[in-house]
């Protein structure tokens, strides 16, 4: 049963440029595994001189006094330490750990994990538990091991071939990296981590930016139908992969149309709409409209007669990206995509820049979670 943080995006997205940057062992399964997207696979009877394979991250059985291959000592639970202090001081909990540290491609603030023990029966850790960090830029892994770590899960008992929902609190902290620590060795095959992304507003101000781009904030505020795909994997970076990979709903028969409401990343001036049809083929929309609203802050929830018209309705072609320069000049906070009258929509963006008032919201923001600009 999943959660309702599970609605937030991924901010250990690999989409959003996520990375796993370090594990202290990886024996008989790669750490990158963690952030695969797609739920993980299993193919019996799959084997290669270090076992079967399994799509997650599995490290070595632990024995006592052992070093792994790596270089890393077995007991070892954060970059550097030693076998006394690392995992006990890094996560509060025990000596005998492994561990994995994984930078979040959209920094934010944390309120809730999927931990899944997909496919790992007789091999998956008793329990886990996960600390976060804030660090500016780019660390490496040696400069990881000395950050003040903070134990965000307490030590969490797990179950084999379980999806783990573990709400978080973080009292509004953003967070750049997690460590994702397992009691004490095991497999996991997927790690989900959902929140709020707090972008730096020292990277988007006087910039020309996606002002709906989840990666950045954006969220969806309302969608009459989600049947086969939720609107935000419209609003994902890069290319769609796919059909699946964007906006569809099901076949209308009742003569309305369909259409998503979306909060931007912060007030700003639209100058150019992208609705792109890639990969629908026989199932791409007939016209689309874009409506817009402006309420001062993203935080407002428009009511109908708010919303204006950004761009009329529009004849759309299958499997195309789309792009409509927009000529209002006035500053909006939210975007409302109509469809018509059915169909789906493989990526939307409204290029533009952020108003003054947009702009130090952003700054508030990401001081009240936890630092100065650019710090």
């Amino acid at each position: 049963m999943s959660a309702e943080f599970t609605s937030l995006p991924d901010l250990a997205s690999r989409a959003f440029g996520s990375a796993v940057v370090w594990a202290n062992d990886e024996f008989f399964a790669a750490k990158e595994n963690l952030i695969n997207p797609g739920p993980a696979v299993f193919t019996p009877s799959t084997f290669t001189e270090r076992g079967q394979q399994y799509d997650g991250w599995e490290t070595r059985r632990r024995r006592p006094g052992a070093t792994a291959a790596t270089g890393a000592t077995a007991g070892t639970g954060a970059p550097g330490a030693e076998v006394a202090t690392g995992a006990e001081a890094a996560t509060g909990a025990e000596a005998d750990a492994d561990a994995a540290i994984i930078r979040l491609g959209s920094p934010g603030i944390i309120c809730g994990v999927v931990v899944d023990t997909a496919f790992f029966l007789g091999n998956y850790p008793p329990y886990c538990s996960l600390d976060a960090v804030w660090c500016d830029g780019y660390p490496s892994p040696d400069e990881l091991a000395s950050a003040d770590w903070t134990e965000i899960v307490p030590a969490y008992p797990l179950s084999g071939g379980t999806v783990h929902h573990i709400p978080v609190a973080t009292g509004g902290r953003r967070y750049s990296h997690v460590r994702l620590n397992i009691l004490p060795d095991g497999g996991i095959a997927r790690l989900r981590v959902h929140g709020l992304p707090v972008p730096d507003p020292a990277l988007l101000e006087g910039l020309t930016v996606n002002l709906a781009a989840l990666r950045d904030g954006a969220s969806v505020l309302g969608c009459s139908d989600t049947f086969y795909n939720r609107p935000e994997k419209m609003l994902m970076p890069g290319e769609a992969l796919n059909m699946g990979d964007g906006w569809e709903n099901a076949r209308r028969r009742d003569g309305g149309n369909d259409w998503v409401e979306l909060a931007l990343v912060a007030e700003g001036v639209v100058d150019v709409l992208d609705i792109d049809t890639t990969h629908y083929k026989g199932n791409a929309p007939h016209q689309a409209k874009v409506s817009a609203a402006a309420m001062g802050e993203v935080g407002a929830v428009p009511r109908s007669r708010d919303w204006f018209e950004l761009l009329a309705p529009t004849l759309l072609q299958p499997d195309t990206p789309h792009r409509f320069p927009i000529r209002d000049g006035r500053a909006v906070t939210h975007l409302r995509l109509d469809v018509y009258p059915d169909g789906g929509v493989a990526r939307f963006r409204a290029w533009g820049g952020l108003t003054p008032g947009g702009a130090s919201a952003l700054r508030r923001r990401w001081e009240r979670a936890g630092g100065l600009v650019g710090g």
